[in-house]
């Protein structure tokens, strides 16, 4: 049996432009067999089916390869790292997995999470467990003290359950490498950068040149991947000339940089959504706020703006990804606002973020790019939308105009159920986020109250 999708308007991620009165045709196994007009189609046979799409666009499903499953909807580095059990984040991992499956993402990368969480989720909806999303799925990060995870005082360290992995020395780190290509990663991910800082204010790079050149060596030798979270243009530097094949961020990077990274070939994924939220969405009273982070960050994020364009225009290739998982950028919920943020902050068309987020997305996930394209032999990964988001790209924002997801040919659904962080076993001890002294009281207007006697 083969089952038959009528589109009225039909964008396959290969060019820039939908096909009207388009039509999908896909075998049991969810292999597409046919893409193009209708009046090209293949005759159906009494035991096929038909799914009647004809007034809505149809086209690949979406992929955002910044993806953290493990984190949480975390509010500080400790929900990611201390509070709560592996064995929970697993599961609690595949309720958020299903989230993003429900927003139009049938294929995310998550980037660095402690232990074996990504790689769980990934394995059991491979399985058949759970439906949810293609998880291309790391480790732990490769860090040094100078690399983004290992924030904690020397005197805690790295603990087991956090997402990073401290190596202290280039055996270490091949050695790490060696160990998650042995449990089954997809990729390996390096902190080449934190927020340690010289004094001139450049980031210093967690890795040597060297020293990334080789565990990007041994990770290809081995098959797999290397993501790299580089902000600063050292780190961003050193990725590019080791090739490594995804760069996260890349605010700080130069002309030197861009070269670099059009010869290697390297990806880009800027993160604009998690800085953009934390600049639009951040309340006064937030400790972020306090902290006067709203305002730094905004500073950086302008700066880097003027960066990225430059690297776009040069022709470096641009990926999507939110940096979902935190607080600010919660599971399901902001995804397609990086590809609003494409076009409205660096000068992409909607076709070209469509495109990023589709076919450039799904050539780095897959080394056969089996997604993010609709053609013959490829996955019948695909949504429904009222509406055409080459005309409006918000239009992937709402999910009033999403009608339906679809996932090797199976329809995906999943119930809206709530999830309720107070009924977990919690060992936080955060209970305020102010300083009650006398003056700030006196600020709030805050008065001691008479207590009725029981």
């Amino acid at each position: 049996m083969n089952t038959f999708v009528r589109c009225g308007s039909l964008f396959t991620g290969r060019e820039d432009e939908a096909q009207t009165a388009g039509m999908l045709v896909f075998d049991r196994d969810g292999r597409l067999t046919y893409v193009g007009a209708e009046a090209g189609a293949p005759r159906r046979t009494k035991n096929d089916r038909l799914i009647d799409h004809s007034v809505h666009f149809v086209m690949p499903g979406l992929i955002d390869v910044h993806t953290h499953l493990a984190y949480g909807n975390a509010k500080s580095e400790e929900d990611i790292d201390l509070y709560s059990p592996l064995e929970f984040r697993a599961l609690r991992g595949m309720f958020f997995a299903q989230k993003v499956a429900a927003a139009g993402y049938t294929a995310i990368c998550s980037p660095g999470d402690a232990g074996q969480i990504s790689l769980s989720i990934r394995d059991a909806i491979r399985a058949g467990l759970f439906d949810g999303p293609r998880v291309m799925a790391a480790g732990p990060y490769l860090t040094t003290h100078q690399g983004l995870t290992d924030w904690y005082p020397t005197w805690i360290g790295a603990p087991e359950t956090s997402i990073g992995k401290l190596v202290t020395n280039i055996d270490e780190a091949v050695e790490e490498v060696r160990r998650q290509v042995k449990n089954g990663v997809d990729c390996i991910k390096l902190a080449l950068d934190g927020i340690q800082r010289r004094p001139d204010g450049e980031l210093i790079a967690a890795f040597t040149q060297e020293e990334t050149d080789i565990i990007t060596r041994e990770s290809h030798r081995l098959g797999r991947k290397v993501i790299s979270h580089s902000v600063g243009r050292e780190a961003t530097l050193y990725a590019a000339r080791a090739g490594v094949d995804l760069i996260f961020h890349g605010f700080d990077l130069d002309e030197e940089c861009i070269a670099a990274m059009l010869q290697s070939g390297s990806f880009l994924c800027p993160t604009l959504t998690h800085p953009r939220n934390l600049i639009d969405f951040t309340q006064p009273h937030e400790p972020a706020a306090q902290k006067g982070r709203v305002e730094v960050t905004e500073r950086r994020y302008r700066l880097g703006v003027a960066n990225l364009k430059k690297a776009k225009a040069a022709g470096v290739p641009f990926l999507p990804g939110t940096d979902t998982g935190f607080a600010i950028t919660p599971y399901g919920e902001w995804h397609a606002r990086e590809l609003e943020l494409f076009v409205e902050d660096l000068g992409f068309t909607p076709a070209a973020a469509l495109r990023a987020t589709t076919e450039a997305a799904g050539r780095f996930m897959t080394s056969a790019g089996e997604i993010g394209v609709l053609e013959p032999g490829h996955a019948a990964d695909f949504i429904a939308l009222d509406g055409s988001p080459l005309a409006d790209i918000g239009i992937l924002q709402d999910r009033s105009r999403l009608r339906a997801v679809y996932i090797a040919g199976k329809e995906f659904r999943v119930a809206d159920r709530p999830y309720d962080p107070r009924r977990v076993t919690d060992f936080a001890l955060t209970n305020w986020t102010d300083l009650y002294t006398q003056a700030r009281v006196a600020e709030l207007g805050a008065r001691p109250r008479r207590l009725a006697a029981e």
